[in-house]
């Protein structure tokens, strides 16, 4: 029998947030305790600093974290922002290699792979994403894309403690569409899977999140799915009653 993981929900705020939506994350520290779930919010890199202090300060399971990073510690690096700087504001945890990072800004593996040695190198989490597009799903290469992405994204060295992988459907993120339960459930055995061939005993306790329209209506059903071990919550997450409801579904 596979090991029950603690689930882990995510909130990606993406680039949106002013000092005044920190009003929304004290809602979400207040309420933080209803959740058998360990909470991870990801503002805009503006708002770390301002989050951390706020979830230090009311002594919350509430951890923050950064959408990104760049591989490099320090540099020449105009607008960019390192996985040491993003610990030094508070950070837990970053995101790396979400599909609008490579869509948007044409992240391959290789990059994905040198900012998650990053992320670790600075001793925080590294939230690694992975999905298929549209036209990659009817091709029937689902499975090939994410396999050829775990394998060119994950550094050596991954462990339970370092990694956390998120398998986001490219088609449905932001879109109001949902893979069925038996196309989410296949995925995310396969990610198991490979996780178990490469890391071993490690890969049984990597937690696999889903993400891609993530909502209160739909979470309860995707959190039971067989290695669904939390979810990686976009436009949800930054209204405080939406990103609680999708939390409380864990219990």
């Amino acid at each position: 029998m596979a090991e029950k993981l603690r689930p882990l929900i995510a909130g990606n705020w993406k680039m949106n947030g002013l000092t005044p939506s920190l009003m929304e994350l004290g809602v979400m520290i207040a309420g933080a305790g209803i959740a058998s779930a360990d909470l991870l919010v990801c503002p805009p890199a503006t708002l770390i600093a301002a989050a951390s202090a706020a979830a230090r300060a009311s002594g919350t399971r509430v951890a923050i974290g950064g959408q990104d990073c760049h591989a490099s510690p320090s540099g020449a690096h105009t607008g960019d922002v390192s996985a040491e700087m993003l610990k030094d504001a508070g950070a837990s945890a970053v995101i790396v290699g979400h599909s609008e990072r490579r869509a948007d800004h044409g992240e391959t593996d290789a990059v994905v792979q040198a900012k998650a040695q990053a992320v670790w190198r600075a001793g925080l989490i590294a939230i690694v994403c992975v999905g298929e597009t549209q036209a990659e799903r009817d091709g029937g290469k689902a499975r090939d894309v994410v396999g050829r992405q775990l394998a060119g994204s994950l550094p050596s060295g991954a462990s339970a403690a370092n990694l956390v992988v998120a398998y986001e459907p490219v088609w449905a993120i932001g879109t109001g569409r949902t893979p069925t339960n038996p196309e989410i459930e296949e995925i995310h055995g396969f990610i198991r899977a490979q996780l178990v061939k490469t890391l071993k005993d490690q890969g049984a306790r990597v937690r696999i999140l889903y993400g891609g329209s993530v909502k209160p209506s739909n979470a309860a059903e995707i959190l039971k799915l067989p290695d669904v071990n939390g979810a990686l919550v976009g436009g949800a997450s930054l209204k405080a009653s939406d990103f609680l409801a999708i939390a409380a579904a864990c219990s």
